[in-house]
């Protein structure tokens, strides 16, 4: 039975908007326990891993599917971008699962990050527009829960199927084409953004308005907006992209060779995000200062890599880590980014925004993706984990400085308190 508009509403709209980010994440994963199988199956170098790394859903394939995906989620509507990313997803994933040269898979990855690039910030745009004001952490924070359970199960379908070698990688991919085929059914359900809608006088095509980056970067409110975000979630997103898709290698270089350990141990890490999303950010998200509740996640996020970096490398050291920045990551930088984001702009250029955004840091994850191999190989943990340690101070230093004081209020009200109004959705200047 199809469902209809009715069916996809309320918390099951927001899970099956929220899923954009477990195929993120899930992406992500599935490149990362595979890297070490396709450089073999297709005998490639160090730089050319950091290549597929660099250019996929970790890094400048989002970004660019992030910048074309903002504009149009605000041109033409949420819902619009839920009609067609995922049919994108699900060519690049199944070329993944059948790819036969290093090519066809690098094609796949490309795709595969555009996808997902085009998807993110519109989910958390449209959880964010229809949430009531006193609860938009929890429901945010529902993409938050659904980012960590994608490597959670990721790396545990890994450790299942990973005495299938390289077959047990493409199975994987897989299975994100069947989660990625099932979700778009239901988002055939969904109705369009209240709030973009409203300020859209009702259309979806004709009569909406063209806002341009131009006037996005021309108010001195979004500009102020962009720079605290950049600070926030461009810094922290450098280290969670690196150990997002080569935490493995970090394993291996600190002395856990066997890859199932080194799985276990990730399973460990999204495990406690998952934990600390639910019963931190999602409980205590809004009705408990974000600036206490950021920084503590922020300064447990630099402990850990402390531990990881000037720790001795013991088995104990590893498990701490892994339960810090398991902690860190589910009640830090990327949980406010995604609420933060979608409370600071003003709802005509809310996702464009967001784009900018999401394009800016995963341009930074490529950029250092194209050396991280090398720099691990030739340099060490401590090396690499050295400058993990300083993107982390520079994003809990700007995060806990500038918390915005947007708690409890309706889209409307900050909109109104930042801008001196509620945004007209015909533009001062078309772009």
């Amino acid at each position: 039975m199809r469902l209809g508009s009715k069916s996809t509403t309320g918390w099951k709209a927001t899970v099956a908007v929220a899923m954009s980010n477990y195929i993120e994440a899930g992406s992500i994963i599935a490149i990362a326990t595979s890297l070490s199988a396709w450089q073999e199956r297709f005998g490639v170098d160090d730089f050319a891993v950091g290549l597929l790394a660099a250019l996929s859903a970790n890094a400048f394939g989002a970004a660019v599917g992030a910048l074309i995906g903002g504009p149009l989620c605000d041109r033409l509507g949420r819902k619009f971008i839920y009609t067609y990313d995922l049919l994108l997803y699900m060519v690049g994933v199944l070329l993944a699962t059948f790819a036969v040269s290093y090519g066809m898979l690098l094609t796949a990855f490309v795709l595969t990050g555009i996808a997902v690039g085009a998807g993110v910030p519109a989910s958390w745009t449209y959880i964010a527009e229809e949430a009531p004001a006193h609860a938009r952490a929890r429901h945010v924070g529902t993409a938050q829960l659904a980012w960590s359970l994608g490597p959670l199960v990721g790396f545990a379908l890994a450790i299942a199927v990973g005495p299938l070698g390289l077959l047990g990688n493409r199975l994987v991919f897989l299975h994100l084409f069947v989660v990625a085929a099932i979700t778009w059914y239901v988002r055939q359900g969904l109705h369009e953004s209240a709030i973009w809608k409203e300020e859209g006088s009702g259309t979806a095509v004709a009569g909406r308005p063209r806002r341009g980056f131009r006037e996005l970067l021309s108010h001195p409110a979004n500009v102020k907006a962009l720079l605290l975000l950049f600070g926030v979630y461009t810094f922290w997103n450098t280290v969670a992209g690196q150990a997002g898709i080569f935490m493995p290698r970090v394993y291996e270089a600190a002395g856990v060779t066997s890859s199932t350990e080194q799985n276990l141990l990730q399973v460990l890490v999204w495990g406690c995000t998952v934990l600390a999303t639910w019963l931190g950010f999602m409980r205590y998200g809004d009705r408990t200062s974000r600036r206490a509740l950021y920084a503590v996640g922020a300064a447990i996020g630099i402990v850990a890599w402390g531990v990881l970096v000037f720790a001795e490398g013991t088995l104990v050291d590893l498990l701490a880590y892994a339960v810090l920045w398991g902690v860190s990551a589910g009640i830090g930088a990327q949980a406010f980014y995604s609420v933060w984001t979608s409370e600071l702009f003003a709802t005509p250029y809310r996702a464009s925004a967001q784009g900018v955004l999401f394009f800016a840091a995963r341009c930074a994850v490529g950029l250092l993706s194209y050396w991280f191999p090398t720099l691990l190989t030739q340099q060490g943990v401590p090396f690499v984990g050295s400058i993990m340690i300083g993107l982390l101070l520079v994003a809990f230093v700007v995060g806990t400085v500038w918390t915005p004081k947007t708690q409890g209020k309706t889209l409307q009200q900050i909109e109104a308190e930042r801008y001196g109004r509620v945004i007209d959705p015909a533009p001062a200047a078309r772009s």
